[in-house]
């Protein structure tokens, strides 16, 4: 958006309250006070009751009694056309002078602009030109537009204007509308399957003071009454691993988590996660979930195929499973069963070009995962699960007893991102205390992504977790994939942006 259109917007809005500030003085009428209005029908409700009407057909028995946001006015002297748009949709309104009258039709002239919110009572007719449309016979003003309306939004480069005003894009733009209509059916439909599968909805803290169950860098505040130092949460799983040993049963939670992060199109540091967690499943459990989620998910939106970034995938067919290892001998060639030392390991790193990559400290399994990471990630478009991730990065996850440096774990991937983490749990305390004092080492070397110690957490296991099969999703990213939306910024309605200088 120019300077000169702000210079031009700037104008527009003085002049509205200016004409706001006569509108009260001459007429006497606030449309800000007590202003209410008996909407009895929708604009797609009438569209649909009334789509058989004939051209220059019109039903004087309707009476419809409506209400919306007019988006344009073209005056023609004795007649007046306009659009009105609510939620569902736009239509067409004729105002004409024999049917209003004088004095409300001199008031429509005079005060009313594209913007403002108006009621109607009118008769649907179809046009000459075959345009759905409603004859007024009265209308109310409801509220003043001061602000004009955007105009051609798709049109901007400047794509930030859109999210720091998303008022003025769910204007604007019907289809990002639709989005965020696709996401609470998204959002809904993951709790309808997890219902059906007895499954009970809770809700646990966002401020703690210890920030767990995640390997990631937190947002930290202070609580002044309690004089301590607390984080806002980087994931839910402690929290519902605890209900699981209180014996609350299959729990899940939707809700906000907060990571202290880098921001791109993937990443928003306030984002929404599904966490779930079986009392006696496990990893294999959280697949078959997995897909049933995702699929039923995309069904509630009247998709089984989806498109994003130009990529088609069937969600119908069964997802891929494809152990990490297997991943990297297939993508970059290495075959990690082959490796005996983490020298060994370091040295085919550097051969393969990752050695700016490396602090000459990493064990074999570390740099498995970053052959991973740098050689297959991308390269998953189908959905598939990775399976078998190294105990060394998985300090909440049960060790595969026919490989003990290798876990029950998978990642799900989609499009070459991540979209759902998931374990058979840790439920060995004194497993789950030494690979706590392990991450505890870490982050006093430095690592700020290290998982915290929780000793709390520590004695919830120590009083008996059954076996345990858990999952978190990111909602944000399945909703950006079912939809074909290409950032996160597109599917959440206020992303994180920088303050303007």
């Amino acid at each position: 958006m120019s300077e000169n259109q702000f210079q031009d917007d700037n104008e527009i809005v003085r002049t509205r309250k200016e004409k706001l500030l006569r509108l009260r003085s001459e007429e006497n009428y606030d449309p800000y006070v007590n202003e209410t209005w008996d909407r009895q029908i929708t604009l797609n409700e009438i569209r649909s009751k009334f789509e058989n009407l004939q051209p220059e057909q019109v039903d004087e028995n309707a009476n419809l009694r409506t209400a919306g946001r007019l988006m344009t006015l073209r005056r023609q002297g004795k007649a007046t056309f306009a659009d009105l748009a609510d939620e569902t949709g736009r239509i067409q309104l004729y105002f004409q002078l024999n049917n209003v009258g004088e004095k409300e039709y001199d008031f429509l002239k005079k005060w009313v602009d594209s913007g403002d919110w108006i009621g109607i009572v009118g008769n649907p007719c179809r046009t000459k030109r075959g345009e759905l449309t409603i004859m007024v016979k009265e209308y109310k003003l409801l509220s003043k537009a001061i602000r004009p309306l955007p105009e051609k939004w798709h049109g901007l480069t400047d794509t930030e204007i859109r999210y720091r005003q998303r008022y003025m894009d769910l204007i604007a733009n019907p289809d990002v509308r639709e989005i965020f209509r696709q996401r609470s059916k998204i959002i809904s439909s993951f709790r309808e399957t997890l219902e059906a599968h007895g499954t009970l909805e809770v809700e646990t803290p966002v401020l703690s003071v210890i920030a767990g169950g995640a390997n990631a860098r937190p947002f930290k505040t202070f609580h002044n009454a309690l004089s301590v130092e607390m984080y806002l949460r980087i994931a839910v799983e402690l929290y519902l691993k605890r209900l699981v040993v209180g014996m609350m049963g299959r729990v899940y939670e939707i809700g906000k988590n907060f990571r202290n992060e880098g921001i791109d199109t993937m990443h928003n540091p306030e984002f929404t996660m599904m966490e779930v967690y079986w009392p006696y499943a496990n990893y294999v459990d959280m697949m078959n979930l997995a897909e049933e989620l995702i699929r039923n998910a995309a069904k509630s939106i009247g998709k089984t195929e989806i498109e994003w970034n130009d990529m088609k995938i069937d969600l119908s067919k069964e997802f891929n499973r494809l152990s990490m290892r297997e991943a990297v001998r297939k993508f970059a060639d290495v075959d990690f069963d082959a490796i005996n030392s983490d020298e060994e390991a370091r040295k085919i790193a550097v051969d393969k070009g990752l050695g700016s990559e490396l602090t000459g400290k990493e064990s074999k399994f570390a740099i498995l995962n970053l052959f991973f990471e740098s050689f297959c990630e991308e390269k998953l478009i189908e959905p598939t699960f990775i399976l078998g991730h190294p105990v060394e990065i998985s300090p909440l996850s049960k060790r595969d007893p026919e490989n003990p440096d290798y876990t029950h774990r998978f990642e799900l991937f989609m499009y070459g991102k991540e979209v759902a983490n998931a374990f058979s749990e840790l439920n060995d305390p004194l497993d789950q205390r030494a690979r706590f004092e392990d991450q505890l080492r870490k982050k006093e070397a430095g690592d700020e992504e290290a998982h915290a110690f929780d000793e709390d957490f520590i004695n919830a296991i120590e009083a008996g977790l059954p076996p345990t099969g858990g999952m978190g999703i990111g909602m944000d990213r399945i909703v950006m994939f079912l939809t074909g939306a290409r950032s996160i910024r597109d599917v959440i309605l206020f992303p994180t942006m920088k303050p303007k200088a």
